[in-house]
């Protein structure tokens, strides 16, 4: 597996790269459609949608973008929460990330399609990040407890 660098996106109404889809892992079958209705009020409707399913682990990114919009819908996904969006504008990304955050909907990994990327296998860039997110972690100092 080649190594990619991980760079920051900035605000751009760049397109990305691959075609445009999102890739869900890790949401519960009961979650499926209320992630399509974040999806579709974050702008985003006009994209296929493809639901993970815990016998894709192994299947490579790019494959993965060809199945049908709806792909693996209420079926199980026993991998770690993330999105990966292909095909987005930089601006999009932003726009889409905020409006989860602002949904208050539990935290997850986020990726980007990339030229490297789109030949892993699934299961391993969820590991690769989830690497990142602990070496992030590492880094931030940690509060001292509040007084109450």
């Amino acid at each position: 597996m080649q190594k990619g660098t991980f760079k920051k996106v900035k605000p751009s109404n760049t397109r990305m790269y691959g075609p445009k889809g999102i890739i869900v892992c890790g949401y519960p079958a009961g979650e499926h459609a209320l992630l399509l209705e974040f999806v579709r009020a974050a702008g985003m409707g006009e994209r296929p949608v493809i639901f993970a399913r815990t016998a894709d682990a192994s299947v490579c990114l790019k494959d993965l973008l060809s199945f049908s919009d709806g792909s693996g819908t209420g079926l199980p996904s026993e991998m770690p929460r993330a999105l990966i969006l292909s095909g987005f504008t930089q601006n999009e990304l932003h726009r889409m990330m905020s409006a989860y955050r602002n949904a208050g909907l539990p935290a997850q990994l986020w990726a980007t399609l990339t030229p490297i990327s789109e030949n892993w296998p699934l299961c391993d860039l969820l590991e690769e990040l989830q690497r990142e997110r602990e070496a992030v972690l590492a880094r931030r100092p940690t509060a001292p407890p509040r007084n109450r």
